[in-house]
Parts: C-alpha cells; structure tokens; sequence
C-alpha cells in the first residue's frame, strides 16, 4: 500500500512481465450516489484523455459487486507514479533556485491544467501534491471534479495537503454569510498555479507564514500586499531527529540567486486578485523565460539567434545553448573524438573554453 484517504487505498503492483502499476480500491460502504456519479465522470474522462500526456493514464476500471457484510469496491488501474510534486520541491528547495529546473515544471504544469480547461472542467482546488512524476514527465492525477470527491481521488500522496489554504484562490474562499464573492472559473486555476509557481522560486507559497484565519482574510485582501523578493535564498533542511525549537529555520544566504524579472512578472500576472485581470493559461503557455529563438532550417554557429534576457546575470565563463547549437556541439565533439582520440584533459579544456567563446560571440559576449 503507497496511499490512502477517506474510504479508498493505493497499492503498488506487478504484473507478470514485471511492470509497476497502481491500483486503487475505493470502499463503496459510505459512498452515495453523488460521490459514485464524480467517480465515474473522474472515469470517463480518463477514457477521453487516453493518451495525453500531461495526464495520468487509466488502464481499466471495475465495481467488484457487494459480498456478505461490504457493498462492493472500486477498481482502477493506473499508471504508478515515482513522487508527486510536493514531495520533489521539498528535495529541491535544498538547493540553489534553478530557473531551467522550474521553467521545465511550469510548462508541463500548464499543459496538464490546460487540457482539463479544454474539457470544460475547472479543478479549483489545485496544489503540488496534485501532479506526479511518471518516467520524468509531470501528469495531473486529481481533476477536482466534484466536491464530494475532493479528498478523496486519485492522488496517492495528498493526505498531508489535507485542508491546506495555500493555494486557494480569492474567488474560492467563501465569506461569512456562505455566499461566494464570484464565480470560480479557469482564472481561479490560474492563481493556484501561480502559488506553486511562487513555491518552486521561494520554497513556499506566498501566505505559507500566516495562521489559516490570516491566510482566509489576506488571500481576498486587495490591500495585503504580495512580496517578490528579488533574491530567492534556499532554506537549511531541519534534521529529522532534531525537536522543534520555534524558530525561523536558517536561511543559506550563500545559496542565494537572483530571480529573472521575467519569472516575477509572471507570478504577478497569475496572482492578481481581480480574476479577469489575469493571465491566461495560453497566455502563460507562449512566454518564453530562458531559451532564446532556435534558427528554422539549417545554420550554422555563426547565425545569431534572439538575444538572451540580461537578467540571467550569466557568469564570465557562461553562456546561453539551446538544442539546435547543442546538437552542433555533439557532432563537433565525436568528430574530434575520432580524429584525435588521445588528446589529454588540457587540450580538452582548452577547446571547452574556446567553444563557451564562440556562443557567448554568438549571444552578444557574457553579461
């Protein structure tokens, strides 16, 4: 067993050829017709999205009919994921902000949010333990499809984000009376996922210090201001037999980095608290962060793609690469393989930094 919640559990399985799946048994002894109506509509968009790669895939489906003293379960068999989102951002916070790493997360991320939007469906209570990695790619596993089935879906991992504000959306939060302020529709999808994003740069969501009373008031707050530092510094990692003393954990300011402006400018478009200023996932979708143009048809070293941001702040022995002068570099590097397989770590060196050279030529010198 890898996951339970509420009436269902997870267990990771073989089959005879040694493949990994997940199987979900879903107890139906407390489950009412609503909650089994989201389950097959959670099942029957499975069956649509087959093939998708931004989400997680759905093998077969079974009722197990009810036996002496059960009503019966449940059963899907899934794709197994390795961890889910949450749990890999805890592993990365330990270390320096890395803009490539999160540019790769983010993109899979509004795929996946934006097929289920192509759908007609909004999940409104998106958050980290939400997605899962299969094999390196990041796939939805929860598609918030009805509220009765909400903590308690195919997400194998999320009983620790159990009730959790963080990510919840002003439109989402209810006032007093139990009216809602507005409707919640994509745009409150688009503020989660900018929350995440906020997580990814800064190790944790932008309201993670206040209590959950303060978080239900500043979350709709027009005046509670949102803070974008412009240095994301990683947190030294409590050890795991170390009591809690209160304190703030320590801060690695020599880990610190510099975030791009670009990447703030997006968390500021996805955080904004009136839902129809902003950004949409396409919008979101078409920014381009870190790789500069990559040059159609064939070309050589020599031809200058897009300038690359100056707030990458690259290091005088770095530059900016992207796969089509990559690829160039490979076909360089055997040929000189072949051509002089004896050369020692010197000369290697020594073409390493004359390479590095002839790129920073090509995207304007270091910065």
């Amino acid at each position: 067993m890898i996951g339970k919640g509420g009436s269902s559990r997870v267990f990771r399985v073989m089959n005879q050829a040694n493949e990994i799946y997940a199987i979900k048994r879903v107890a139906l002894d407390k489950v009412d017709a609503e909650t089994m109506a989201g389950y097959m509509n959670e099942i029957g968009l499975l069956k649509r999205l087959d093939g998708n790669a931004r989400i997680i895939r759905l093998f077969d489906s079974e009722v197990k009919q009810q036996t002496q003293g059960s009503k019966g379960y449940l059963l899907l068999v899934m794709e197994c994921g390795e961890i889910d989102l949450a749990k890999l951002l805890q592993e990365q916070q330990k270390e320096p902000m890395d803009p490539v790493w999160i540019a790769y997360y983010w993109k899979q991320m509004l795929q996946a949010v934006h097929v289920i939007h192509e759908e007609k469906i909004v999940h409104s209570d998106l958050k980290p333990a939400n997605f899962v990695l299969v094999r390196g790619q990041l796939k939805l596993i929860d598609f918030g499809i009805a509220n009765a089935i909400a903590n308690d879906t195919t997400n194998i991992q999320r009983d620790h984000q159990i009730g959790t504000v963080n990510y919840m959306s002003p439109e989402a939060i209810e006032l007093p009376d139990g009216m809602r302020r507005l409707k919640v529709g994509r745009p409150s999808d688009v503020w989660s996922l900018g929350c995440i994003l906020y997580q990814m740069v800064y190790g944790q969501p932008p309201f993670q210090a206040l209590s959950v009373y303060q978080k239900m008031k500043a979350i709709p707050d027009e005046d509670h201001v949102i803070e974008f530092p412009e240095y994301a510094v990683p947190v030294a990692p409590r050890r795991k037999d170390t009591p809690p003393t209160g304190s703030p954990p320590q801060r690695m300011e020599h880990l610190k980095v510099r975030v791009p402006q670009s990447i703030i400018n997006t968390m500021k478009s996805c955080l904004v608290r009136n839902p129809k200023a902003r950004a949409t996932i396409p919008e979101l979708l078409q920014q381009n962060w870190l790789e500069p143009e990559i040059p159609s048809g064939p070309a050589s070293v020599s031809e200058s793609p897009r300038q690359p941001a100056p707030e990458l702040c690259l290091r005088p022995d770095e530059t900016i690469i992207n796969p089509h002068y990559m690829l160039q570099l490979l076909q360089y590097g055997m040929t000189l393989g072949r051509n002089n397989p004896h050369m020692d770590f010197a000369e290697l060196e020594e073409q390493a930094k004359r390479l590095v050279g002839e790129l920073q030529a090509v995207n304007g010198g270091p910065r």
